[in-house]
């Protein structure tokens, strides 16, 4: 039954936009103010963020701060009380006149998750779906047996990640929203970065995400599906009281001048701060480009935008191409294809340094992704490039970089890490913050954003960040005598291992069973 679904042929799509000048807000004199202050003449500010509880808490400071517009842009929205804490704010936000826009990527919106489609029938909200799959939402498994029609269009997705408060400050970088990626799992939580951006860069983010928003692949929600529909899929049962998440104790201070906001229960089931001063954070003043995928490239079949479009991975590939020292590369699921084995090869034929963290087989979210990974493993040590793999038990082991796990950055104790961070360093002077991964999903099946930013100080920042975790929290794989050897994190107490470290027996054998057989491009 499902599988004869089909997605409506006339959508009313009204066409809106970023705000015009974002002069009319706070936020946008601040931002202008602080230009002015620091006496530069670049247009853009950056300020990183490297650990879960300033992710959350700069999104909630834009939040509260904003006037006018909030445009959210992201591939997954995980229905849980991190976000819920979240979608209350932006529920204050649209009660003071706010208009939010929030476009979401359709795959993940299923069972629990599909609660957060009911945001599209309340007042200053509207909410669209990227490439919305037709057929039902009570499980994934379901969604996905209903497609397989259509396997190719299923696999294109919208990837990006924007945040943008009245056109004047915006986030990107590897994040989603869910508990997860704000460290607040009791299970795995998400190590990653992200980059606050002021001025031009964040209205470059805006009209990066008016071209999606207003594209025949953005379905409103009433057009796919009822309020009722929704809420039928998971009924909200009645939980017992747990006492309010939040106390009316002291107002928290904020950023942009916003209305004061209430600070969190010391016995709060979710205890990350609800606010912070981003006057505080260190902001640097740099040129900056912003590479984005056209949302043509999820219309198309992956032979077709291999063949007439570049992407936002293929301009990344030329920036890397340009190195003449040193190369670092997050990169949580790492899959080169030939061509950039080519391009690895020809950097290290030119002496150029190049280190790789990603994701070990026990720390990888997606274990096939590591499949692909794999087959690469010993000829990218073989050429000389350096890689490091995530220790997935992180406990007192990274420290500013991610999630915080093991540290003050808001993350649960005893929970294990998966890198999600996707980060490229070039020659200490250049910096690239974005949602794209090294491999050909990212540069044939999903759209992907990215900001390049020219700064030495930034990139020392970012490397400082990355190198601690490298030394600390991650395996250093070698190649001796024809063998892998994975060198255990200093300190850690652990011993070298000469097979897939912490892995699983069960995982162990689907990597030598699936490893010879699946596609680079479907990893």
């Amino acid at each position: 039954m499902t599988g004869c679904a089909s997605l409506p042929s006339q959508v009313d799509r009204p066409v809106s936009t970023a705000l015009a000048n974002p002069m009319e807000t706070r936020l946008g004199q601040l931002v202008q103010a602080r230009a002015a202050r620091a006496g530069t003449r670049n247009d853009s500010g950056f300020a990183l963020v490297g650990n879960a509880e300033l992710a959350f808490t700069s999104r909630m400071t834009l939040i509260k701060a904003a006037q006018k517009t909030l445009d959210i842009q992201y591939y997954a929205i995980f229905a849980d009380d991190t976000t819920e804490r979240m979608f209350e704010a932006l529920r204050e936000a649209a009660g003071r006149g706010v208009r939010i826009r929030i476009l979401l990527d359709d795959f993940n919106t299923t069972g629990k998750n599909a609660q957060v489609l009911k945001l599209a029938f309340e007042k200053n909200f509207e909410l669209r779906l990227f490439n919305p799959l037709p057929g039902g939402r009570a499980s994934m498994m379901l969604r996905i047996l209903s497609n397989l029609k259509d396997v190719a269009r299923m696999q294109r997705r919208m990837h990006n990640k924007i945040f943008v408060a009245d056109n004047a400050v915006a986030i990107t970088g590897g994040r989603n929203l869910g508990e997860t990626y704000f460290g607040q799992s009791e299970g795995t939580n998400f190590i990653d970065i992200d980059v606050l951006a002021a001025g031009r860069i964040a209205r470059d983010l805006s009209r990066s995400f008016d071209q999606y928003w207003n594209n025949p692949l953005a379905y409103p929600v009433q057009s796919l599906m009822t309020e009722e529909e929704i809420k039928a899929l998971k009924p909200q049962p009645v939980a017992a009281d747990r006492g309010a998440p939040y106390s009316a104790m002291q107002p928290v201070a904020n950023a942009a001048g916003a209305p004061p906001v209430k600070a969190v229960a010391a016995d709060a089931p979710n205890a990350l701060p609800d606010s912070t001063d981003l006057s505080l954070l260190t902001w640097t003043w740099a040129p900056s480009v912003l590479l984005v995928d056209k949302p043509s490239k999820i219309a198309r079949d992956a032979d077709d935008v291999a063949g007439t479009q570049e992407t936002a991975v293929d301009g990344l590939l030329q920036l890397m191409s340009q190195a003449k020292a040193d190369l670092l590369i997050v990169s949580p699921y790492f899959v080169p294809g030939d061509m950039m084995m080519g391009q690895f090869a020809e950097l290290r034929r030119r002496g150029v340094r190049v280190r790789v963290l990603t994701n070990s087989l026990a720390s990888n979210d997606a274990p096939a992704a590591h499949v692909g990974y794999a087959r690469y493993r010993k000829a990218l040590l073989a050429m000389g490039v350096e890689l490091y793999e995530m220790h997935a038990e992180q406990e007192g082991t990274v420290r500013n970089f991610g999630s915080g796990i093991g540290s003050t950055g808001g993350s649960k104790s005893g929970s294990r890490a998966s890198l999600h961070a996707k980060v490229f360093v070039m020659d200490g002077r250049l910096l690239v913050v974005g949602s794209m991964n090294l491999d050909l999903r990212s540069k044939l099946q999903n759209s992907e954003v990215a900001v390049i930013i020219r700064n030495r100080a930034l990139s020392q920042e970012a490397t400082q960040m990355i190198e601690p975790a490298m030394a600390n929290g991650a395996y250093h794989v070698e190649l001796v005598n024809e063998k892998l050897v994975w060198r255990a994190p200093q300190g850690s107490g652990l011993d070298d291992s000469t097979n897939e470290p912490d892995a699983s027996l069960t995982l162990k054998l689907l990597l030598k069973l699936f490893g010879p057989l699946a596609p680079d491009e479907m990893l």
